[in-house]
């Protein structure tokens, strides 16, 4: 904890110094605890070699026996449970075979949305647009599969104060998405 709050120290004094009265003033409309969130994106950061897709995203490792028929049902329950709409799949796998004519490894992308809150989150800020809709791909690799979506306290904590009840509606969706990778990570049906 100690650690982080010196790093957390050390970016502000840092940013404060690059940007002055701005950074300062911005902080004080960021949800509680986004500096905490903003540094656990920055580990994950420096962790994954610059990458930035792993300092954005959470990724689950799909236990073994689990198959893609079985995440897709558990997807679509979970969706169906926690009324968000499933708003379509893209088969990239299938698609890329029929180009190629040979098997590819399987890579699927699951889209689901709440709309009202998806609408609410796009009049509170316009650029949320490019986050829509949720999705969850399904990636078959050496090691097996994964399931890997964008990291969804991003949304929630990180940014500007979400004013109520867009934010309960926004933790909801998140919550959702979170349930979605775990049960379908482990096959939980």
């Amino acid at each position: 904890m100690r650690k982080s709050l010196v790093k957390w120290v050390l970016v502000l004094v840092g940013v404060a110094s690059m940007t002055g009265c701005g950074t300062i003033s911005t902080m004080g409309k960021l949800e509680n605890g986004a500096g905490a969130e903003a540094m656990r994106m920055w580990d994950r950061w420096v962790e994954g070699n610059g990458d930035i897709a792993i300092a954005t995203t959470w990724e689950r490792k799909v236990a073994k026996g689990v198959t893609t028929d079985d995440i897709e049902s558990i997807l679509r329950t979970v969706a169906v449970e926690r009324n968000m709409k499933d708003v379509g799949t893209l088969p990239l796998s299938k698609e890329l075979a029929a180009r190629s004519g040979k098997p590819e490894k399987f890579l699927q992308v699951y889209s689901f949305c709440t709309p009202t809150t998806a609408r609410k989150m796009v009049d509170f800020s316009p650029h949320m647009a490019a986050f829509l809709p949720c999705r969850i791909t399904v990636v078959e690799q050496d090691d097996g599969l994964w399931l890997y979506t964008l990291n969804m306290d991003m949304m929630v904590k990180m940014g500007r104060k979400l004013p109520s009840p867009l934010k309960e509606e926004a933790q909801k969706v998140r919550d959702t998405i979170w349930e979605m990778m775990e049960r379908a990570s482990k096959g939980e049906i």
